[in-house]
């Protein structure tokens, strides 16, 4: 790639991030929820070497309470119906709802409450809370990329896009079932569409 070409293609993409990021500052602060049609938490292992199964939750809600003035100022809460766990293997969800992975009837509720907000780039984010999970509450950081945020063509509204990552270690919150056969490592995997809130 020649210079010219090169120095191209770095100014179109760092306009595209700058744009990104301008885009979130002009949403209206306040409070945005999920829209629960378009919205999937998954968590994914290494299950024997042979495959990486894809499991995700059927009910949950996203929040995000935006100060598009100070985006660091911003806060995020996810919370999951742990008993809406969903394999895609009616005969697994009763394995993994029970006491030896997430105990749903002991615990059924997956909570994540940030407590900080950092901008990595100019659409990257760190997302620096309290994960709760089976009754134990550790650090965790969502490593989070903002997808688009404008006024949403049909619902006329204003609203954002954005994806999450973060790893844990299941181990941590009390699943040692499989180990370490079944990967101790887990990753979480967070995609929403969050138009804001209505006053409703």
């Amino acid at each position: 790639m020649n210079k010219s070409i090169r120095s191209l293609a770095v100014t179109a993409t760092l306009a595209l991030s700058l744009s990104a990021h301008a885009e979130l500052a002009e949403m209206p602060s306040g409070a945005y929820a999920l829209d629960k049609t378009h919205g999937y938490i998954t968590f994914s292992y290494n299950h024997l070497g042979f495959s990486t199964p894809h499991v995700g939750f059927r009910n949950f809600d996203v929040t995000l309470d935006l100060d598009s003035d100070d985006i660091e100022k911003s806060s995020v809460t996810v919370l999951i119906d742990a008993t809406s766990i969903d394999s895609r293997v009616e005969e697994f969800n009763g394995h993994l709802s029970g006491e030896n992975f997430f105990d749903t009837a002991n615990h059924p509720e997956i909570r994540f409450v940030s407590t900080e907000i950092k901008s990595t780039g100019n659409d990257t984010f760190d997302i620096i809370g309290d994960l709760t999970i089976k009754g134990t509450t550790l650090p965790t950081v969502l490593s989070a990329k903002l997808l688009k945020a404008a006024n949403h063509p049909m619902r006329k509204v204003p609203t954002i896009g954005a994806t999450a990552q973060t790893s844990v270690m299941r181990s941590d919150f009390g699943m040692t079932r499989g180990l370490p056969m079944i990967s101790d490592e887990v990753t979480i995997d967070i995609s929403v569409e969050l138009p804001q809130k209505s006053d409703d």
